[in-house]
């Protein structure tokens, strides 16, 4: 797996610093963050996704809380969707 460090938040303390990560052999975000406060899921789970989609998480998934500031890190595809530019 080759990571390409992305971003984290600025001014972070040394025990609390969201961050993400790229994998540039698949194009995946690996994204270390806040975990989701129980009504985060409650809130995802009433919207739900598409129809007759489970809303349960299952328990090799979580669902993490990215601040706006982190967006900024997130690639764009500039050629299509799934494309990661590369640097």
């Amino acid at each position: 797996m080759r990571l390409r460090f992305l971003g984290i938040i600025p001014n972070t303390p040394v025990d609390d610093s969201p961050t993400i990560w790229l994998d540039e052999d698949t194009g995946d975000l690996l994204i270390q963050s806040y975990k989701a406060t129980e009504e985060d899921v409650k809130a995802c789970q009433e919207i739900g996704s598409i129809p007759g989609h489970s809303t349960d998480v299952p328990s090799h998934e979580t669902i993490v809380r990215l601040p706006a500031v982190m967006l900024k890190y997130i690639p764009q595809p500039e050629s299509g969707i799934g494309e990661v530019p590369r640097s």
